[in-house]
């Protein structure tokens, strides 16, 4: 089984033919995701329900492009509507669930056993080391993550070895460099530098590692406002090609310290489609996805209630 590691000259050329220059990079959604073309590795950002970027995988999903082979260190219901909708045929992560309170995906499972998507299974180390050696362009890290477990088994991609050193057994997993990285953040400036609260989960590495990067941001601050805590931006101009402004980016998703997941909303969500993996996915996509004439559109239709809620439970934090 091919691994798809490109070796580093084909990195090093794909780096030097991007423009990392100082500029502006805002735009709307439907003209980031003209960075993204069927076909293309898709590193998506956050983890689990933190910090997905639904808006962006909200445009993928209407302009309808198709076989994107995504990954994420933990995937949740972001990759219920990737195979759902058609857009991705392909998803590398160390747990597939609609959410620690849902379990398993009905919708993943569909679609994997009955061959219309492929899913494959690492450990969650095993996905950040392989982001982690796609940022420092080298072709594989070593970890003793998956050593003995049934997931090394099924990834005939990582290779055993005899450390040269020691003599211990060591797992060597490949890099992972997506082409487009999608990735949502609390805050940035109009050039890309992203200041990131909470857990940053493999944000970083995985900006490095992909030739393209879009971001979403709560809210787009001056650059005066970035340089004033230089220490907390996480990722720098210039690994950024996009940059879009949309409050409630990860909606019905949480943004840390801004706002906590939409659970009325995602518990009607599991209900709908796993009754229906199929059907029932297609009605929620017209309704949510195809119908809506923008992104604030959608946010009323999960409900401006709803949505102020999980703001004042979001924001909280910082209160108590």
């Amino acid at each position: 089984m091919t691994t798809g590691v490109e070796p580093y000259v084909q990195l090093r050329e794909k780096l030097s033919k991007r423009d990392r220059s100082l500029r502006e990079k805002v735009m709307s959604l439907e003209e980031a995701t003209k960075f993204v073309r069927d076909g293309d590795t898709v590193g998506i950002g956050g983890s689990t329900m933190s910090r997905t970027p639904m808006a962006l995988i909200w445009q993928l999903i209407r302009d309808r492009r198709k076989e994107l082979s995504c990954s994420r260190c933990i995937i949740s219901t972001d990759g219920d509507l990737l195979f759902g909708s058609g857009v991705s045929n392909h998803i590398e992560t160390s747990w597939f669930a609609q959410g620690i309170l849902w379990g398993l995906s009905k919708v993943m499972r569909h679609n994997v056993e009955s061959g219309g998507a492929r899913y494959d299974e690492w450990s969650h180390m095993a996905m950040g080391m392989r982001y982690r050696a796609g940022g420092m362009g080298v072709p594989f890290l070593p970890i003793r993550s998956m050593l003995g477990s049934d997931v090394e088994r099924i990834r005939p991609e990582a290779k055993e070895i005899d450390c040269p050193f020691t003599g211990e057994r060591l797992l060597l997993v490949p890099a992972l460099n997506p082409e487009v990285a999608l990735i949502h953040v609390q805050r940035c400036d109009a050039y890309g530098n992203a200041q990131i609260d909470g857990l940053q989960f493999m944000d970083i590495d995985l900006a490095l590692a992909a030739n393209r990067v879009i971001l979403t941001t709560e809210r787009i601050v001056s650059n005066d406002q970035i340089r004033r805590a230089p220490d907390q931006t996480k990722i720098p101009f210039f690994c950024v090609d996009a940059v879009v402004e949309v409050p409630y980016g990860s909606a019905p998703h949480e943004c840390f310290g801004v706002y906590e997941p939409m659970l009325a909303h995602m518990d009607a969500y599991v209900r709908q489609v796993n009754k229906d993996p199929v059907g029932a996915m297609q009605d929620y996509l017209e309704k949510y996805f195809y119908e809506p004439a923008s992104w604030n559109k959608y946010l009323e239709l999960i409900g401006m209630e709803e949505v102020l809620e999980a703001s004042r439970r979001g924001r909280s934090i910082y209160n108590d």
